[in-house]
């Protein structure tokens, strides 16, 4: 009896969960194998979005990144501040370029949607809330300085703030 009352407690606690993280971007269907997205031409396959040679057959929807990116609605936000991102910029930015390369060669969803200027300031946004972690990580492993991170469970939205 308490194997079967633990195992539907666990159930319940992951039923919860679930519902607390709700992605609008997230596929609540799978889609028809092999689907090719138009706009990057990511092919749906084996359950998940990869590269690879799109076959004539294949059906077109377009993937969860690209929604995202369409919708100008990031996943995640990176805030790079500091009188020491003035003098280094470009070097910053080619990190950053580097841990996307990086994570999107294994996660082809993981990207960074726009990097902006806003006052002294780069904004950069991602798809996923894992990538703006990693750049956020990366930049502060590099660099030092000060790195916050405020996580909003409900939207799975991640903003990073470093600062030096």
């Amino acid at each position: 009896m308490k194997a079967v009352h633990g195992i539907w407690q666990s159930m319940r606690r992951e039923e919860l969960r679930d519902e607390l993280i709700h992605d609008a971007y997230q596929a609540t269907r799978k889609y028809a194998e092999p689907t090719r997205c138009p706009d990057c031409g990511l092919i749906y396959r084996e359950g998940r979005w990869m590269r690879g040679d799109v076959p004539a057959t294949a059906h077109a929807a377009v993937c969860p990144a690209c929604h995202r990116i369409r919708d100008g609605f990031p996943a995640g936000y990176v805030a790079l501040r500091g009188a020491f991102l003035a003098t280094h910029r470009d070097e910053i930015l080619r990190l950053v370029r580097h841990v996307e390369d990086k994570e999107r060669a294994e996660h082809p969803l993981q990207r960074i949607m726009t990097i902006t200027d806003e006052g002294g300031e780069v904004m950069v946004t991602t798809t996923d809330a894992h990538l703006a972690r990693g750049v956020a990580d990366a930049v502060h492993r590099a660099y030092k300085g000060e790195l916050e991170f405020h996580y909003n469970r409900e939207d799975n939205l991640l903003r990073a703030t470093w600062s030096r």
